[in-house]
């Protein structure tokens, strides 16, 4: 029965790629509109693509210089020799799903734009369903990825191999993991860069010191910076996501095969439930893509409502359906995993909805941000400020319900008896189950957040291509919703990276008792002197013979390097952005001057220039704050052990979780404020309390746009380094 139901991955695979292609094709067949917008387009689809291709060339020697690494660590016996291919097989499809989602993006802005100049609803149609392209291509490329992987390493790796062979192919395909988030990590801030320097640039110089709208055609940056939201806010959060998700469901997998490892019959469902599940999800995900439509003269609440629905609608029939699943493979006390499932699905939602209320113009914080400009820019920096930290709370309170409740679900509540050793195991695939549910209906929840950046293409499409005022309006429209669902979206990414790394730690303990095995010490000496078998030894066991504790110096010195990597890294990745901007700024202020009759609209701006500034302050301050995500759990396990290597990853964990809930709020609320005047309140376009506006807007683009999504993939990639070293940090530490 398992093994039948195992083809649903697949087939949901297909089917999620099938859907995309037909998506795509839809999108191809409408109109691109008048030549002037097929030029931006193309200029746009060009620009993206050579930057693209760039990123993928600098990437492509580090994944070399790693899988050689892998390579050299296998042949002396402390990594997995399947390890090197896996992870060249993770960042090549998280690559290639950004991809797929950016090449289709550039192709639906300008016919966004022109559907907008029909009808809102046309618009919204064209983007929502351009952006489930990207979202249906990553969770199809994921399940097919999984689903190879699973057929090979089941065919290859056989029943001696310590016996546990469930848990080595479980923990061995996490390890494509690590070149997912790699790649991601690259993606994320090389895009990041490029967007925001080009970004901060056109607004600056254009909107401020010169007075020209947003995407005006005079303005040189404005090609860039449609560019930078394609391969930003596209293909880097698509490789993101597609990391995520791979990483629940594999992380959940080889909990489920560690905490059954006694009864083999339900040690196979605990290992398929994740992997069904999220197959389900995939399903009733394009359901609720067909639901979001809306109608004319929408305000922002109610294109909110249209997004919602089919969300929301998703969301509860995957719940729902989750309960027949493990009904039907009749998993381990199957209700309360199904509702452990719903308990990350409930979570994800009210994230969602928190990200929403604080930077949609729609609600008061963001508005309150709007009317604080009266008395200028630094009032303008303090509330966005303000309600960034204060739109931290809701998330982390609901990730901690969802954690216990998950905990307890998964435990038959038994609150007594929480840690020990069966229960422990037990709660903690209850806590992967939870952060497969969040991310379940990622096929929808990222078509929402991939919508954003075309809806912001459109209204640059519009305004370069001289469209009429109405079109520019509900361009405008759209786009101010997209920047909400890019806050939810990101809101609801940094909760999934935190369930997920919360379950990475526990596979963690896995790959260092499999690394411990492969160097041959088979028994722990535990710290009341008993001995176990390295093979039978728990959690608990675990923390007990490496002195995981917060006495232990060695864990205190892992939380603060944790703790202070989540800042140093935004410190690098701000400071990059920053000196971009200053490149992209003087060019744009040379051309303004050199150009003779650019700002009377006779001469012609020099696009080409800013998006070469773009691409190569993007490729050259990547690397920095990259290398040293990599870098850090591996220093850290060599010199402290396993138990400084846990306090490195709770302390990523709990600070960046926090400080990248403040930043993407905090940058998004700044970013609405300033939409909400431009749509003619407290004195509208050039006013003072705008350009006060646009001042909080540009600091709160690398906030939301650079530093803060990237911290979620910090927070993952230094567990999934964590995982692939474990053999290295497991066979020797300094201390």
């Amino acid at each position: 029965m398992n093994d039948i139901l195992l083809l649903a991955v697949p087939l949901a695979a297909l089917i999620a790629l099938a859907c995309a292609y037909y998506f795509y094709r839809q999108m191809l067949s409408a109109d691109e509109g008048t030549d002037s917008m097929r030029q931006i387009a193309q200029f746009v689809r060009e620009g993206a693509m050579s930057y693209l291709k760039q990123q993928y060339k600098v990437v492509a020697g580090v994944f070399v210089l790693l899988a050689l690494l892998f390579m050299v660590m296998a042949y002396f016996g402390v990594q997995n020799p399947w390890v090197p291919f896996a992870f060249l097989t993770g960042g090549f499809f998280s690559g290639l799903a950004g991809f797929f989602g950016m090449k289709t993006a550039t192709y639906a802005s300008a016919r966004t734009a022109q559907a907008a100049s029909e009808s809102l609803n046309a618009g919204l149609q064209i983007a929502f369903r351009a952006g489930a392209v990207m979202g249906l291509v990553v969770v199809g490329l994921a399940l097919a990825d999984i689903s190879i992987w699973y057929v090979v390493l089941d065919y290859f790796i056989t029943e001696d191999q310590h016996g546990h062979k469930l848990i080595v192919v479980t923990t061995t395909m996490l390890t494509f993991g690590m070149g997912a988030s790699t790649q991601a990590l690259f993606a994320r801030v090389g895009g990041g860069i490029y967007t925001k320097a080009a970004d901060v640039g056109a607004d600056l110089v254009g909107k401020v010191e010169a007075g020209i709208p947003e995407d005006d055609p005079r303005n040189p940056a404005t090609i860039a910076d449609n560019v930078g939201d394609n391969v930003g806010d596209v293909a880097g959060m698509g490789a993101d996501l597609y990391e995520s998700y791979c990483g629940s469901i594999l992380a959940t997998a080889a909990l489920g095969a560690a905490a059954f490892v006694a009864d083999p019959a339900m040690q196979l469902k605990a290992v398929v439930a994740p992997m069904l599940i999220a197959s389900v999800g995939v399903l009733l995900s394009i359901f609720g893509i067909f639901l979001v439509r809306t109608r004319e003269n929408a305000d922002m609440k109610q294109l909110m409502h249209a997004l919602n629905r089919g969300i929301n609608t998703a969301a509860a029939l995957t719940a729902a359906a989750t309960f027949g699943i493990l009904y039907l493979i009749d998993l381990h006390h199957w209700q309360g995993m199904a509702s452990a499932v719903v308990c990350g699905l409930i979570a994800g939602i009210i994230i969602g909805q928190g990200a929403e209320y604080y930077t949609s113009h729609a609600y008061s914080p963001t508005r309150k941000i709007a009317e604080s400009a009266a008395t200028g820019p630094a009032t303008v920096i303090i509330s966005g400020l303000g309600v960034g930290m204060m739109s931290t709370a809701l998330p982390v309170l609901t990730i901690a319900v969802a954690i216990i409740m998950a905990f307890l679900c998964a435990t038959g509540f038994d609150v007594a008896g929480m840690l020990v050793a069966d229960n422990l195991s037990l709660g903690l695939y209850g806590i992967g189950i939870a952060a497969v549910g969040m991310l379940s209906t990622l096929g929808i929840t990222l078509a929402t957040d991939a919508y954003g950046p075309i809806a912001d293409n459109a209204g640059g499409n519009a305004e370069m291509s001289g469209l009429p005022p109405e079109v520019r309006l509900r361009t405008d429209a759209l786009d101010a919703l997209g920047n909400t669902t890019a806050a939810t979206g990101k809101g609801f990414a940094i909760g999934s990276a935190a369930l997920t790394a919360l379950v990475l730690l526990a596979s963690y303990i896995e790959e260092i008792r499999i690394g411990l095995l492969r160097i041959g010490q088979t028994t722990l000496t535990l710290g009341h002197g008993e001995s176990i078998a390295t093979q039978q030894a728990s959690f608990v066991d675990f923390m007990d013979f490496y002195q995981v504790n917060l006495m232990n110096p060695k864990v205190l010195i892992g939380l603060f390097i944790g703790s202070m990597m989540a800042f140093v890294f935004c410190g690098l990745t701000m400071n990059a952005v920053g000196r971009a901007a200053q490149k992209m700024v003087e060019e744009v202020r040379r051309q303004f001057r050199d150009i003779a009759g650019l700002l009377e609209g006779t001469g012609r701006p020099d696009y080409a220039r800013c998006v070469e500034i773009s691409t190569k302050s993007a490729q050259q301050e990547m690397l920095l704050p990259s290398l040293l995500a990599l870098l850090a759990p591996i220093a850290t396990g060599l010199i402290f052990g396993v138990a400084g290597v846990m306090g490195l990853l709770v302390g990523g964990l709990s600070t960046g979780f926090v400080l990248a809930v403040f930043m993407a709020n905090a940058g998004g609320a700044w970013d609405n404020a300033k939409k909400y005047v431009e749509e003619g309140h407290l004195g509208g376009k050039g006013s003072d309390v705008h350009k006060a506006c646009v001042v909080g807007d540009t600091v709160g683009d690398p906030f939301k746009d650079t530093s803060g999504p990237s911290l979620n993939i910090l927070i993952k990639l230094m567990s999934m380094v964590a995982i692939v070293m474990s053999g290295l940090t497991a066979a020797w530490s300094l201390f």
